[in-house]
């Protein structure tokens, strides 16, 4: 029996990345997923496939930085599988540019994106985990946010955000046996990463303790602690995947 067996997981921006990941070991250590896309149609028809093999998966094609439609996706997921015990707040992008380059939509998109996004899909899994008084609450951030990095101002803003949201959630919900805790990824080899020229790619393992990147399962597998018993007693943390970077 895997340790997320009968769970039933939201996972926001699955299709591709860390996200892909966090579903594809949910989906082995048994969690029922929902999870959401904003763009390509076949990938999450290509994930559906793919991991309805071994669980029960449904791909919701949402914006979670859309208020509304973050209800509403709740509401689906709750009619499709009846409960919600695990939030994953994935889905998040970039916009770099130095701050004399930066315009105001790049910082207000990065913003409703990474930061706001957060807030819509929490603030609508609180009801109904109260009502089952259990549940657990995954928000990405990411090494910039704990040291910020040049060029990238709008983006360490949203992800230190997210961990000064998920250490308050963790304390408002902690009496109601609800979790919040935070992850944040260092330099993870995805699809991005893949068009980075070899040299760019080795400077930044150079720079990391282990000497090498990290995998989407890397960060997944931190996730299955977080969403599994194994962190019953465990919230408002932020944990590092990153190598040793920021050591």
């Amino acid at each position: 029996m895997g340790l997320l067996q009968g769970k039933v997981a939201i996972i926001t921006g699955a299709t591709r990345g860390i996200g892909r990941g966090i579903a594809e070991v949910f989906a082995k250590e048994g969690a029922k997923i929902a999870f959401t896309y904003a763009g390509s149609v076949e990938k999450a028809k290509e994930l559906e496939s793919e991991l309805s093999k071994i669980t029960e998966i449904k791909g919701y094609q949402s914006d979670a930085s859309d208020y509304d439609a973050a209800q509403k996706l709740v509401e689906d997921v709750l009619a499709e599988f009846g409960t919600i015990d695990i939030l994953v707040n994935n889905a998040g992008i970039t916009r770099d540019n130095l701050m004399l380059r930066m315009s105001k939509d790049d910082w207000d998109t990065i913003i409703k994106v990474n930061l706001d996004s957060v807030f819509n899909l929490t603030k609508a899994v609180i009801k109904p985990m109260m009502k089952a008084k259990s549940g657990s609450i995954i928000n990405m951030t990411s090494v910039v946010g704990v040291k910020g990095n040049a060029g990238q101002a709008n983006y360490a803003a949203s992800k230190a955000g997210v961990i000064g949201f998920s250490k308050s959630i963790a304390l408002e919900l902690g009496s109601r046996n609800i979790r919040c805790n935070a992850i944040a990824p260092g330099f993870i080899e995805t699809e991005m990463t893949a068009a980075l020229d070899e040299k760019t790619v080795q400077g930044w393992r150079d720079g990391i303790p282990m000497k090498r990147g990290g995998q989407p399962e890397d960060v997944a597998n931190a996730c299955v602690f977080f969403a599994s018993e194994l962190s019953s007693y465990v919230t408002g943390q932020v944990l590092n995947v990153d190598g040793g970077m920021l050591t």
